[in-house]
């Protein structure tokens, strides 16, 4: 049986096969002809190179894997029940599903986050798509009472960004991204500041907390689209130039003679810009949160990629021992702006197998006494019962999902929206509820009611946003009442049913048919 799929074509690297046949574990075409013009990935990467690792157009997709992994969240249903509730009194006229309660908490210090709905957004760093759609995504976490994180690399990335001895003192970039957030904030939801190599050594969470009021910063070792730092493109020559002086990695050297003649002969139209590895070491990751908090962080979270199974123990282990708020663990499948494509779909420990061994070992430490932080899983979830299941697998421990291209998708769906209206270009299956933002999106009255003339300041973006977290809630809703389970804490692993038996295997979970075996038998002998 083969998990790869098409992985010598494909729209992600705009290649194609000629002929439908193709070797199963190659890829290659079962008979390849001298004389083909070249469309399949291999043959396109004999003349573009290393252009054809990438997903395209840069800055203008976000991009997932397509590896068809042997379990996923599809493997496990969600148990229903027709007797009692909990978390409400088991009366028909009160446990309805729109008394459901969805918000967390998540934090176990002084300063805790609350959650109107178990969500916060991936790390949105330096793509152009996440600069582009940022509006959309700042505003619409706050009035979803989300978590919004910003990613890596941002002031690095700030054209406008000053520096004072390696250190950033200002940077308009990062200044907007915090502050449309904030001024929207109305107690639910946080903005988290993620931080790198690059980020660490220019001072950004001393300057987010310092200068722009940021009570919660991310330490960031990984994701799990990639194994490798954050990158970019860099569409022109100064700005590759800028970002070696800043101390980045760029390919090719912008400095290269050879180099700059061809990228003005339109040889190659962009530059790459690579973050560095991290090296995690026990004792500067403890100092490291230490110094956090002494510069006034309140929050501090670890993000962490689908590493290895003792990359994973030493990131709990750690979290445990410096007594850090959260840690997310972002399996592979997910999606990024910017990531090796091979990479993507074949490197790394899928979701439900890092959250099976994520729940495993907090067990065994919450046995032992240990402190556990509030756990997050992120890879690939898109919809509410993607996050009934995540909640229920990690459950008691995982208290939110990470969603990076699911929350991305509304905020760019509605920001077009904006546009396609004033050029009066909407598509007709948009079109059919209306021509303007209040018959369109279906939340604007709502929103409008609530804000008054300040809904006029809303981006359409922000709409967007709103709107499918408002989606989201409701069929998470929906889902809680028919499991009778009325409030977050409720959910259990007993809540979800493996449907395979390898599912059941790796996870724990019962197999369907051997579900509530003594209870049936103890219904049954009467």
């Amino acid at each position: 049986m083969s998990f790869s799929r098409d992985i010598n074509r494909g729209s992600v690297t705009s290649t194609r096969l000629r002929i439908p046949e193709a070797s199963p574990s190659s890829g290659i075409c079962s008979v390849c002809l001298d004389g083909c013009p070249g469309t399949c990935e291999i043959a396109k990467s004999s003349f573009r190179g290393r252009e054809v690792i990438y997903p395209e157009p840069f800055g203008k997709v976000t991009a997932g894997a397509t590896k068809d992994y042997p379990v996923d969240f599809s493997h496990f249903n969600i148990h229903g029940s027709c007797v009692g509730a909990y978390g409400i009194e088991a009366d028909p006229d009160k446990a309805v599903f729109p008394n459901v309660n969805v918000e967390t908490i998540i934090g176990k210090g002084g300063y805790r986050i609350k959650l109107q709905v178990p969500i916060f957004t991936g790390a949105l760093g330096s793509t152009d798509i996440a600069r582009n759609n940022w509006e959309g995504m700042a505003i619409g976490s706050a009035l979803s009472g989300i978590a919004l994180v910003i990613g890596e690399n941002v002031c690095g990335m700030d054209p406008d960004a000053e520096f004072r001895n390696g250190r950033v003192i200002k940077s308009p970039e990062l200044e907007r991204r915090v502050r449309l957030f904030q001024d929207w904030y109305e107690g639910y939801g946080e903005v988290l500041v993620q931080h790198n190599v690059e980020d660490g050594r220019a001072r950004v969470p001393e300057y987010a907390v310092e200068k722009l009021g940021v009570k919660a910063i991310e330490i960031k070792w990984g994701q799990g689209a990639k194994d490798i730092g954050g990158e970019v493109k860099l569409p022109t020559l100064e700005s590759a130039l800028r970002l070696k002086e800043r101390g980045y990695v760029v390919l090719p050297d912008p400095e290269d003679g050879v180099i700059q003649k061809a990228f003005r002969d339109g040889v190659f139209k962009e530059f790459e810009r690579h973050s560095r590895l991290g090296m995690v070491n026990e004792e500067e990751f403890i100092k490291e949160v230490e110094h956090l908090r002494k510069i006034g962080v309140k929050f501090v979270s670890l993000k962490t990629g689908a590493y290895r199974p003792r990359d994973l123990a030493l990131a709990l282990k750690l979290c445990s021992i410096a007594k850090v708020d959260l840690l997310t663990v972002d399996g592979a499948g997910g999606g990024t702006g910017m990531s090796p494509w091979r990479m993507m779909n074949e490197w790394g420990i899928p979701t439900v197998y890092i959250e099976c061994l994520l729940y495993e070992y907090a067990k065994r430490l919450h046995e032992k006494g240990k402190y556990i932080p509030s756990l997050a899983i992120g890879g690939g979830i898109s919809f509410e019962d993607h996050i009934f299941k995540a909640l229920a697998l990690g459950a008691p421990f995982v208290k939110a999902v990470c969603m990076g291209r699911a929350t991305m998708i509304p905020a760019m769906v509605g920001k077009n929206i904006g546009i396609w209206i004033k050029e009066g270009k909407l598509p007709k299956n948009i079109s059919q509820f209306g021509t303007d933002i209040e018959h369109i999106f279906v939340t604007a009255e709502i929103l409008e009611s609530k804000y008054g003339n300040r809904f006029r300041m809303i981006p359409p973006g922000a709409l967007g946003l709103y709107t499918y977290i408002d989606r989201i809630k409701t069929g998470l809703q929906q889902l809680m009442a028919g499991a009778r389970k009325f409030t977050i804490d409720h959910i259990s692993r007993d809540d979800i049913f493996a449907l395979t038996k390898e599912a059941s295997e790796i996870s724990g979970i019962p197999y369907v048919m051997e579900c509530d075996r003594e209870e049936v038998e103890k219904i049954l002998h009467f």
